[in-house]
């Protein structure tokens, strides 16, 4: 079996330690204490075996065989299934990773699932420097657990923020791809909340159940884990829409830029029409004068116009007044 660890309770005091699952819960029965049993992503024979010496419900079996289940929590009888989502921020990536811890609680046992390194024997040992919290039973190692897991979410949220704060800064920098950072730590964000909206509800249900069990009497450790709870899930809807607004901006940043450089080709290409209108202008002004010298300019002997006393004078009258005429239309209407 893939275990851990195993420890057996009577009161505060661990009366064994290291054993099979079946010889602890023996133990455990025999002694009238509890059993803590660790394990790492058990096969289905493996949990199969917990289910029958437990009386674990077949559904919280299912799902914890079937993994990638988000936080939750569930009453079956007498026996609670929790759910929880520890998590890790990677800076060099800017990801949170994500791992899963399944809870099988009843009055006189806990079982913990897990696929990742969450140090079970350290829980143990801070636990067994606190007597009090294991007097409280299987829900003390519960209230532990959880808190640990609590304690992880605080560097994840601190480096999601810092990684915002240099977006924020990056926005009006044009730093290239902030865009693509913008959308790759949403989608981060958006799994953190996922892992940790469901904490209110858990732990709310947690200080109600612990209340029933205790007849009436208050939950405050579980109220506090709440609080932290709360603190961390308004965090992380805070970066949400801080991140939905960087976005806004930087589409905005862009679409300003992207006007303004339409704006620079539009005047660019009326300065091209102006240097276009001078430059056809002057060639309409000088094709005129061109166009009858070349045509006088022609070796034909029947042109009246070549033993005309005023013929050249007057052809060279003509494309004056042509040109000057042109130019002043021209000049009229802005060309040139």
């Amino acid at each position: 079996m893939a275990l851990i660890d195993s420890a057996v309770y009577v009161g505060s005091t661990r009366i064994g330690e290291g054993a099979p699952p079946a010889e602890a819960i023996r133990q455990a029965r025999t002694e009238g204490g509890m059993v803590w049993i660790a394990l790492r992503s058990p096969d289905a024979d493996e949990l199969g075996e917990l289910q029958t010496l437990l009386d674990l419900h077949p559904l919280a079996v299912k799902d914890s065989l079937r993994g990638h289940q988000r936080a939750k929590f569930e009453r079956f009888g007498r026996m609670s299934f929790l759910v929880v989502q520890p998590a890790a921020y990677v800076d060099e990536t800017e990801t949170v990773e994500f791992a899963e811890v399944d809870f099988f609680v009843g009055d006189d046992f806990i079982v913990t699932v897990q696929d990742d390194d969450i140090d079970v024997r350290g829980v143990r040992a801070e636990l067994e420097e606190h007597p009090t919290i294991l007097a409280k039973g299987t829900y003390g190692i519960v209230w532990a657990l959880l808190s640990r897991v609590l304690d992880a979410y605080g560097p994840v949220v601190d480096g999601v923020e810092n990684d915002i704060d240099e977006i924020e800064q990056e926005l009006f920098s044009q730093v290239p791809d902030v865009s693509r950072r913008i959308f790759g730590l949403q989608r981060e964000v958006i799994d953190l909340q996922h892992a940790t909206s469901p904490l209110l509800d858990i732990f709310e249900r947690l200080q109600v159940l612990f209340a029933d069990e205790a007849d009436g009497r208050d939950a405050p450790a579980f109220r506090e884990l709440g609080d932290r709870a709360g603190h961390i899930v308004d965090r992380v809807d805070a970066f949400r829409h801080t991140l939905d607004n960087a976005l806004t901006i930087h589409t905005s940043l862009v679409e300003q830029q992207n006007n303004e450089a339409m704006r620079r080709m539009t005047e660019a290409g009326l300065q091209q029409n102006e240097q276009v209108k001078k430059v056809s202008g002057w060639a309409a002004i000088l094709f005129a004068p061109t166009l009858v010298g070349t045509i006088y300019g022609m070796n034909f002997d029947n042109m009246p116009e070549l033993h005309w006393t005023f013929g050249y004078p007057l052809a060279l009258l003509a494309m004056l007044c042509t040109s000057v005429t042109l130019y002043a239309i021209f000049k009229r209407r802005g060309w040139l």
